[in-house]
């Protein structure tokens, strides 16, 4: 399967094939250095088959997790690539998650005022959700994504076979993304998910995420209105993974936690807890209100006292609407149920 993401500034192919991490010279120029960017977690197997495609390459691997997504980690990496003596031709790839994606990303956006860079993402949140879109960013302290750029991939590469190697508790973590979208934009996806089968259909479910994510962001490449629909669970759940130091939660967990304050059907929040309590996410936690309010309004989403959020009414029926920040405190108050 191919899809191409089409938005004013860059136009690329995802291509979602079995077996295409082994032949990526089919689809870029692998001829010029290949900076190969990972982390501690992703298996041998995976990082040797993309090195042996590529004739000049090295292979930096920085600790897996979010404390990755720092100030000093990027500095690192680009100090890595000046050392291989990198150009402005040559080529960054990210293999890995979403925290990988999201700082090559932003290494290859800033390094020489950027340099091409393709994304090989090897969990369900990368293949479903963060390595298309051009988001690429890294965390300043407590604060998630705060740095960063709008910075698109030169290619996508979705290899299902990498799943093979994810722990369980990152795969679920991942679909988490894919029940936002369903709640979101996809009636029928989110449906998926209150089947017993519904890992039958993994690769479906990461394509139509994929498909409901290229829609919008082509509409919206630069999230000015209609983009913001995907921060659906973002807004409370970023404050609740910050407040744990990124640590006791990976972010698909807290984004399921977050979806429950902005859903407005008691009925549609009882399917939505009967499939993550089936599923093994979390519901909700003994965490301290008003500091995950503080670190909320600290958020990219939060500006002059008023909260962007993302309120959903039914599957497929969602809306963006602006609260004061008092708001989200007594939201905060009220729980989730």
């Amino acid at each position: 399967m191919k899809l191409t993401m089409q938005t004013a500034s860059a136009e690329y192919d995802i291509i979602l094939e079995r077996g295409c991490i082994n032949r990526i010279s089919s689809f870029i120029n692998l001829n010029r250095k290949v900076f190969i960017l990972t982390d501690d977690n992703i298996p041998d197997r995976w990082v040797d088959t993309v090195q042996a495609q590529c004739p000049n390459s090295t292979v930096y691997r920085v600790a897996s997790g979010e404390e990755s997504k720092s100030m000093q980690t990027y500095e690192k990496v680009l100090t890595a690539c000046l050392e291989f003596h990198m150009s402005r031709k040559d080529l960054l790839i990210a293999l890995g998650g979403g925290v990988i994606g999201d700082l090559a990303g932003f290494v290859a956006a800033s390094y020489m005022r950027g340099i091409d860079f393709m994304s090989i993402p090897t969990t369900t949140l990368s293949q479903i959700d963060s390595s298309i879109g051009g988001k690429t960013a890294i965390n300043l302290g407590k604060v998630k994504n705060i740095v960063g750029a709008f910075y698109h991939p030169k290619l996508v590469l979705i290899d299902f076979d990498t799943l093979s190697t994810l722990p369980e508790r990152q795969k679920i973590n991942g679909l988490a993304e894919a029940i936002k979208a369903g709640l979101i934009r996809n009636p029928a996806l989110f449906e998926l998910f209150e089947r017993e089968d519904y890992e039958d259909h993994l690769e479906e479910i990461i394509y139509q995420s994929l498909c409901m994510k290229r829609d919008v962001v082509q509409q919206d490449e630069k999230e000015s209105n209609l983009r913001k629909l995907l921060n659906f669970g973002h807004t409370i759940g970023h404050g609740i993974e910050a407040y744990y130091n990124l640590e006791k939660y990976l972010h698909g967990e807290c984004v399921a936690m977050g979806m429950f304050y902005f859903i407005t059907s008691k009925e549609l929040k009882q399917r939505l807890k009967k499939i993550c309590t089936r599923m093994g996410l979390p519901i909700t936690d003994d965490y301290d209100i008003q500091k995950v309010y503080e670190i909320t309004t600290m958020d990219k989403k939060a500006a002059d006292g008023i909260v962007s959020t993302v309120w959903v009414d039914e599957p497929g029926k969602a809306y963006i609407k602006d609260l004061p920040q008092t708001e989200l405190l007594t939201l905060l108050k009220q729980g989730p149920f």
